[in-house]
């Protein structure tokens, strides 16, 4: 499966963090005939970001800055499929790492230079989804709270990210006769 929607700040973190772009790409194996399924998606998640902390004296407050997460997550599903439309909720974890923009200021050259921070941190993951059948596809639409167990400066990092994409049915491949 492959998506793109946007990832919403929510909670403290809001304060700094605005919605720019997300994407995702995972895969959903059916754990046999009960609905069951597991779940391994890679989710980038890319924000506008101002940095709320000065962390050295001649560090500056960052405004209009990026931060960009790089997440790895395993999720237990179920799905429920009536007629064309498939429903189904998971919950996983993982984790993964937030680049957070820092500048500095050299005093003596007036120099300015842009880095990031690498903040690593573990998730969890709960989430709902629908799927409607197109044949040979699946078109989805899905929305999960992922929380870190990690704080980005002194803020927890918790996000919502919605999520429009195809999923192609790849079981008709594995299950030829």
């Amino acid at each position: 499966m492959s998506g793109f929607g946007f990832s919403v700040p929510v909670g403290e973190i809001s304060a700094n963090a605005r919605p720019k772009f997300s994407t995702s790409v995972g895969v959903n194996f059916g754990l046999g005939d009960g609905g069951l399924f597991l779940y391994p998606k890679i989710s980038l998640h890319v924000f506008g970001f101002d940095n709320p902390i000065r962390e050295m004296e001649n560090s500056y407050y960052l405004e209009k800055g990026r931060a960009t997460t790089y997440l790895l997550n395993v999720a237990l599903g179920y799905r429920k499929i009536i007629n064309k439309f498939a429903f189904y909720g998971f919950v996983g974890g993982g984790g993964g790492f937030i680049l957070t923009p820092r500048v500095m200021v050299d005093q003596e050259t007036n120099i300015a230079t842009l880095n990031n921070k690498t903040n690593y941190t573990g998730i969890i993951e709960p989430g709902i989804g629908v799927e409607y059948n197109l044949g040979g596809a699946n078109m989805f639409f899905e929305s999960s709270f992922m929380h870190g167990f990690s704080k980005l400066g002194n803020q927890a990092f918790n996000t919502v990210p919605l999520t429009i994409g195809i999923k192609p049915n790849l079981s008709r491949l594995f299950n030829k006769k």
